[in-house]
């Protein structure tokens, strides 16, 4: 996409909401049951210790994104340290798969908040739900970052009022009372799993061409956006740890709900519609996105090039979206939300080694740079995206 045809009208206000916004609809409605039932109620524990891991893997983004604003991310950032077409390749595939399996994810859990609301089957919420997203995928959406703040001060609004009700509740949780000694190799899998509802960071950097003063903005806004969501994402597990057992947290569909009937005795259909809302952005997002990229590999290599065709009508990848969203639905009637987001964060560490290392290579060769993150970020990087990983095989094994 030419330069000529950006504006930069980004700042950094609008472009920290989009990315709490696409993080917190990344999974935080539907992943607090799934990582309680693994590390109990040191919950917070894991949600913080997986912004730390990611901490040093958006700084090396922040550089990487002033280095190279192209919409092509990661791919362009690995082919530019390695010199390797084909690592570029297998990283946009691995991008792809993370993006669909994301947005299953987060189509799985916003149908089970969705049939709280509508009398249908969570298989039917799923499939409707999926078509109608890939269809406005390729239609095409025009939405400014202004609308996407809105929605995220809407997300926002829903985690304070569940983090009030739950912070209100007697503690009933016997976990809690009891407070048994943490078991690390759960908490390790659940920082793993809690990895997930971090996703988005990495999208920020995808604005960098039509951010005011990118040196500037781009490092704050995501190291603004990544702090707000670790808070956020802390506070809402302490409050439902807190106010309900462990065992009926990580058995709901809607976990968050659950905390606000507990927590104030009152039915939680809007916090429901809310979740809704918050899932479908979070999907929308990722087939958009998912399908981008697709395209971009089928522009690089001959042999994804049937993805490249670009429809008369609506101007959009069809074939790369109607491809990604038939995925999308598939994997979300098929696997459960917290493989799914398991598989997600796995991938993605796998990237972030990659394009760490990238980075670090990258500063071998070409030091200078407008914005230039300390030697040890990218190696920071690399080592704890590396012990993640290992992390989850050990809690995975035990």
């Amino acid at each position: 996409m030419p330069d000529a045809t950006l504006k930069r009208r980004i700042g950094p206000g609008l472009l920290t909401a989009y990315g709490v916004g696409v993080m917190v609809g990344a999974g935080i409605y539907v992943l607090v049951g799934e990582v309680a039932g693994l590390s109990g109620i040191y919950a917070p524990v894991a949600f913080l210790l997986a912004g730390l891991v990611a901490l040093p893997s958006a700084l090396s983004y922040a550089e990487l994104s002033v280095r190279m604003p192209e919409a092509a991310g990661e791919v362009a950032f690995v082919e530019a340290g390695t010199g390797l077409r084909w690592l570029g390749l297998i990283v946009g595939l691995a991008i792809v798969l993370s993006g669909m399996l994301s947005a299953a994810a987060v189509l799985r859990g916003g149908a089970g908040y969705l049939t709280s609301i509508v009398g249908i089957s969570p298989e039917m919420a799923i499939i409707a739900g999926g078509v109608l997203i890939a269809a406005v995928a390729i239609v095409g959406v025009l939405e400014s970052l202004a609308v996407a703040a809105v929605f995220t001060l809407a997300e926002v609004l829903g985690l304070a009022l569940v983090i009030w009700a739950g912070l209100g509740a007697d503690p009933v949780s016997v976990d809690w009372a009891a407070a048994p000694a943490p078991y690390w190799p759960g908490i390790f899998a659940a920082v793993t799993l809690c990895f997930f509802a971090f996703i988005g960071f990495e999208d920020i950097v995808n604005l960098a061409e039509e951010t005011r003063d990118p040196d500037r903005t781009m490092p704050r806004a995501i190291l603004w956006a990544l702090a707000i969501t670790a808070v956020l994402y802390a506070a809402v597990s302490y409050a439902a740890v807190r106010a309900v057992p462990i065992e009926a947290l990580s058995a709901s569909q809607q976990p968050l709900a659950l905390v606000w009937q507990v927590g104030t005795g009152n039915p939680a259909a809007f916090l429901s519609a809310i979740a809704v809302a918050a899932a479908v952005n979070g999907v929308l997002a990722q087939i958009v996105m998912a399908a981008r990229v697709l395209y971009g590999l089928g522009r690089r290599h001959g042999s994804l090039r049937v993805f490249s065709g670009v429809g008369a009508r609506f101007g959009t990848p069809h074939l790369a979206t109607i491809l990604i969203g038939g995925g999308v639905i598939g994997a979300a009637l098929v696997l459960p939300v917290g493989q799914l987001a398991g598989m997600t964060s796995l991938v993605l560490l796998s990237v972030f080694v990659l394009v760490n290392l990238s980075l670090i290579l990258i500063k071998r060769h070409t030091p200078a740079a407008r914005f230039r993150v300390g030697a040890w970020v990218p190696v920071a990087g690399l080592l704890m995206a590396l012990g993640a990983l290992i992390l989850w095989l050990w809690g995975a094994l035990a």
